[in-house]
């Protein structure tokens, strides 16, 4: 088996030169753009960010090959093959990054033949390093603190877990009333809460910490999850798909829980709305 620990290393290395145009940025004023809906944003920031990303690495690594959120967006054709490919969110949290909302993130995830090897995602505004390798586990670096293994505390029960999801940029009647009729269900369960913060990375790695408990979401994008599933599975968690079935970081829906006892519990009071697949024909 190939040890991508050398390309670990450097994509971390990367992020950590790259967040400071992302936190030079955070309290000036945007100049920004509509991509699919009025909650579907894009920044210069964003388009900067992925540009320097894609063309550092492919210094490093020029037989690699790339998806990225703004490229796509772009119009390049996104297809995830056998080949080593990095899976790039410059700003996870757009929304956020433009009000100064402090949930903003570099998500990056390192694929082998279709199969996520390492996840990187960087919380710029609390400076905090959620990293995972394949097999090797998930660590936490906070605030030039030394990494620290991360470990999912797991709640037996539903009535005392803390479920985080988002609303999304889907605004359409249907995909609205299934994601509020899906709080709604989860709330009479009861759980002890529903958080939103904004982006999908940093949410998911709360399930990593403890910080949450289930984590849910229909309709984001392979780039917004594909790095931050891995890190949940390497500290102890599950994933997902929302309707129970094996995750695929292409089906745009996902599950994240600290047990498969708690995932057991949520995914029959989850619903998805219909959404194109990432790889069907983009």
């Amino acid at each position: 088996m190939a040890d991508w620990t050398d390309c670990l290393n450097f994509g971390l290395s990367v992020v950590r030169q790259t967040k400071e145009i992302i936190l030079s940025a955070f309290d000036q004023q945007k100049s920004v753009k509509l991509k699919s809906s009025p909650a579907d944003l894009v920044t210069e920031t964003d388009q900067r960010v992925e540009k320097i990303l894609i063309s550092t690495i492919q210094n490093q690594y020029p037989e690699h090959r790339f998806i990225g959120e703004e490229s796509v967006a772009a119009g390049e054709r996104l297809q995830l093959t056998e080949s080593p490919t990095w899976i790039i969110d410059p700003i996870d949290g757009t929304v956020n990054f433009v009000h100064r909302f402090p949930f903003v993130a570099i998500s990056i995830a390192f694929a082998v033949n279709k199969q996520t090897e390492f996840g990187i995602v960087y919380s710029c505004v609390d400076d905090k390093m959620f990293y995972a390798q394949r097999g090797r586990g998930a660590f936490l670096t906070r605030r030039s603190c030394t990494s620290r293994r991360r470990k999912v505390p797991s709640y037996p029960d539903v009535d005392q877990c803390v479920v985080v999801t988002e609303i999304g940029a889907e605004r359409d009647d249907i995909a609205l009333s299934t994601m509020t009729s899906n709080i709604l269900r989860l709330l009479k369960l009861p759980v002890h809460g529903v958080r939103a913060l904004g982006t999908a990375a940093v949410s998911m790695c709360q399930v990593a910490t403890g910080a949450a408990d289930i984590y849910y979401h229909i309709g984001m994008h392979c780039w917004d999850i594909a790095a931050s599933a891995l890190i949940v599975q390497e500290a102890g968690g599950v994933v997902m798909d929302t309707d129970g079935s094996e995750f695929d970081m292409m089906s745009r829906r996902v599950l994240a829980a600290s047990s498969a006892t708690v995932a057991g519990r949520i995914y029959p009071f989850i619903r998805a709305f219909p959404c194109q697949r990432d790889d069907d024909g983009r």
